[in-house]
């Protein structure tokens, strides 16, 4: 890891307050890189592909892998092994595919549900109107533990302040209604991870706030 990334992972985390969590999106990071983050202080990482994670998966001490993008069922079998949350559980066939491959290998899974925000065509995910009755499916599954939920606001949406806001209230329900198991708010990246926090996330996703551009750097 090069000096500027360095100072830019530490002058970051001086920004977060404690008690959030810090998920580092390594897309298209080397195995390299990641192997040094828990040395600066981020002990989380997440990756949005299977086949990127496969390719540079290895045990790192003191590192969890997170898997944060969207999941198709014939590829859940090769991730459950290597990470320790599925943050982007966004439809009941996933739910059902999960269940049937951690029963399989008596695993339980902690996952959060992905709420969909807007008509991105790019974005998976449970319309906030179904969230309760998803959230509901997945409680009544014994392999999968439900821990919160997880969003990506859409890209310059003029409703954004009042999308942080429902969302926030969307996790308060979901706790009030499932207890101490919800745990997670995964709500913000590199753009607006600080307004993220402001309304409530405890979970943020960066990835060029930490690294700087995409590139495989060591």
């Amino acid at each position: 890891m090069d000096g500027q990334t360095e100072r830019r992972i530490k002058d970051f985390l001086k920004k977060i307050p404690s008690g959030v969590k810090v998920v580092a999106a390594t897309k298209c990071r080397s195995i390299e890189l990641v192997r040094e983050c828990p040395a600066h202080g981020i002990f989380a990482a997440g990756e949005n592909r299977v086949q990127e994670l496969l390719s540079k998966y290895q045990p790192v001490e003191g590192l969890e892998w997170q898997f944060i993008g969207q999941l198709q069922t014939n590829k859940v079998k090769y991730i459950l092994d290597k990470v320790s949350l599925i943050q982007s559980l966004d439809r009941v066939s996933l739910a059902d595919k999960l269940e049937e491959e951690c029963a399989k290998r008596g695993l339980t899974m902690p996952v959060l549900v992905e709420v969909k925000h807007g008509e991105e065509l790019t974005r998976d995910g449970v319309s906030p109107d179904g969230l309760m009755a998803f959230a509901e499916y997945v409680r009544g599954k014994k392999h999968l533990t439900l821990n919160g939920l997880m969003t990506v606001m859409p890209l310059g949406s003029e409703k954004s302040a009042f999308l942080y806001k429902k969302t926030y209230k969307l996790f308060e329900k979901l706790r009030e209604n499932f207890g101490s198991d919800i745990k997670w708010l995964g709500m913000g990246m590199s753009v607006d991870y600080l307004t993220a926090i402001e309304n409530g996330s405890n979970m943020i996703r960066p990835g060029r706030a930490l690294f700087g551009e995409r590139f495989y750097a060591t």
